[in-house]
Order: C-alpha cells, then sequence, then structure tokens
C-alpha cells in the first residue's frame, strides 16, 4: 500500500454584501470572500492539499480563475472533480485534518453541517473529516476581520 500526505493553504480577502460560503455551506454574515469562483477558502485548501498528496500539482492548474467557465462556481463541483481525479489513480482518503482562521462569524456552530455536505460530495465517512476554527487572536489581516484563511492536511491510500 502507498500512502502519501498533502497539505494546502489559501486565503480570501471578505468583503461587505457577498455570500459566505464555507466547507460548502452558505454561512449568514455581513461579509463574504472574494474570488473567481464562490470563494470557498475551506475547500480550496481541501482541494490543493489532495491535488498535492497525488502529484497533480494544484487547484488553479486544475480550475484557473482566467478561465471564465469557473466564474461563480459552487466549489463543490471542484471538489467532486478532485475526488473523480484522485479515484481515477486509485486513491483513496485516509483523513482529511483542516483548521479555519476567522474572527467572525464564529464557525464551531457550522462545524458538523460542514462535515455532512462534505463527505456527501467526497464519498466518505464524517469521520475522516476534521474541522477545527481558531482565531487570530485579532493580529494580522484575519484579526482586522479583512480575510480568512484555511490550512489542510491530508493523507491518501494506494492499494
Amino acid at each position: 500500500m502507498r500512502i502519501r500526505t498533502g497539505f494546502g493553504y489559501d486565503v480570501h480577502q471578505l468583503r461587505e454584501g457577498l455570500p459566505f460560503w464555507l466547507g460548502g455551506i452558505q454561512i449568514e454574515h455581513t461579509h463574504g470572500a472574494l474570488g473567481h469562483s464562490d470563494a470557498d477558502v475551506l475547500i480550496h485548501v481541501i482541494c490543493d492539499a489532495l491535488l498535492g498528496a497525488a502529484n497533480l500539482r494544484d487547484i488553479g492548474f486544475h480550475f484557473p480563475d482566467t478561465d471564465p467557465q469557473y466564474k461563480g462556481i459552487d466549489s463543490k463541483r471542484l471538489l467532486a472533480e478532485v475526488m473523480r481525479l484522485l479515484r481515477e489513480r486509485g486513491y483513496q482518503i485516509g483523513n482529511i485534518d483542516s483548521t479555519i482562521c476567522l474572527e467572525r462569524p464564529k464557525v464551531n456552530p457550522h462545524i458538523s453541517e460542514m462535515k455532512r455536505v462534505l463527505a456527501e460530495v467526497m464519498g466518505i465517512p464524517e469521520d475522516d473529516i476534521s474541522i477545527k476554527a481558531t482565531t487570530t487572536e485579532k493580529l494580522g489581516f484575519v484579526g482586522r476581520q479583512e480575510g480568512v484563511a484555511a490550512y489542510a492536511t491530508v493523507l491518501i491510500l494506494q492499494a
């Protein structure tokens, strides 16, 4: 059995009046993430970590922000495509560990729903997905509520 790990990091600017998508769900907030797609930072880091683990480059390579077909796209569709690419090469997910850095809104009340949605999109058990949230204690762009950041590590297996 072949075991590989991957890491993902992403940042999106927050802007007033935009919808806020995080972990495949829309969260009520005055600000949303700015991006070419729906700017779901959590899904983006998971995609990057999975692609990296399989040595398939990164999310920008597969879904470039210069391609109009991805303008405003639901990031769950990108994640489904990443899963197709991995499965096509014989990989399965061992586990995902992720952290969202955000001052507000509070993420913890939404984690169960995010895990449910992500597990459904990826076709894996919710227990294989860890989502944690933290603030930056009012430091930096996250602390000033100018943006959101996320990190993810993944373990994938190939029989």
